[in-house]
């Protein structure tokens, strides 16, 4: 994966934050993380940072985002990319307007290189299953 400089910098910020450390893979969340591989999680925090937070006022922003459920949701909360106010504070990323493509792309990065981190020797390891599966839907 491509890490921009100064990404696991800011990453080690934001975990020294008493609320963001509580965070981990861990259980359902690790083996998801695992099993569907770097493409299709990529691939899902796309989707999910369009759907749930790129739009200018995001649907009940603040509280758009569970804390377990799948790997993406828990690596929003850790990296700070939870809410369009964390996003600013955290990220210098504004509110009030729909994100750019590169501040969507800068997003999803942030949490796949967490995911990344969490996961064994910070790369992901087993097969994806969704490849094989074309109507597959995000859990």
């Amino acid at each position: 994966m491509d890490v921009s400089p100064g990404l696991d910098e800011r990453l080690d910020a934001i975990a020294r934050q008493p609320f963001r450390a509580k965070f981990h893979l861990r259980g359902r969340d690790l083996a998801t993380a695992r099993l569907k591989g770097p493409a299709t999680l990529r691939w899902h925090a796309y989707d999910l940072i369009a759907k749930r937070l790129a739009p200018a006022a995001p649907y009940k922003d603040g509280k758009q985002t569970p804390y377990r459920g799948h790997p993406v949701f828990v690596a929003q909360h850790a990296t700070a990319t939870c809410c369009r106010s964390c996003l600013l504070r955290w990220h210098g990323i504004p509110k009030g307007r729909e994100l750019t493509r590169a501040e969507h792309v800068y997003v999803v990065n942030v949490i796949c290189r967490w995911i990344a981190r969490e996961t064994a020797e910070g790369e992901f390891s087993g097969q994806d299953p969704c490849r094989a599966d074309p109507g597959h839907e995000i859990s």
